[in-house]
């Protein structure tokens, strides 16, 4: 493979940067900027925060609920391609799949028994 088959690739993905930077420099030249205490407060629901969240401050279990959604994410985005090309790959890829699929078991289990997916009143 060449880097000149990369090229078009290479165009995209300046082509979306340059769009997005583009939007938002835009956007910000556009938008009023009137900020006021009651709309730099955090919001909840309508009503008035109360507890942990009213000084911007959430709880972990917040953040390693997410980290771990998106690590699973991952993992479905892997499976996806390799069942595709399942029968091309061979045996070597069926083990080398399945020795990820553990690792990530390991570390779901791991994550399970430290409590990171208890959630605390």
């Amino acid at each position: 493979m060449t880097g000149m088959e990369f090229l078009p690739v290479l165009f995209m993905v300046a082509g979306i940067v340059l769009v997005a930077g583009a939007t938002l420099f835009v956007s910000s030249l556009l938008r009023p900027s009137n900020p006021y205490p009651e709309k730099n407060m955090p919001y909840e629901c309508g009503m008035d925060p109360a507890g942990e969240a009213a000084g911007g401050r959430f709880r972990v279990q917040f953040f390693i609920i997410a980290i771990l959604f998106v690590v699973f994410d991952v993992e479905t985005m892997f499976l996806f391609p390799w069942a595709v090309v399942l029968k091309e790959i061979g045996l070597v890829g069926y083990v080398e799949m399945f020795v990820f699929i553990l690792l990530l078991l390991v570390g779901f289990a791991y994550a399970w028994l430290k409590g990171a997916l208890e959630w605390e009143a």
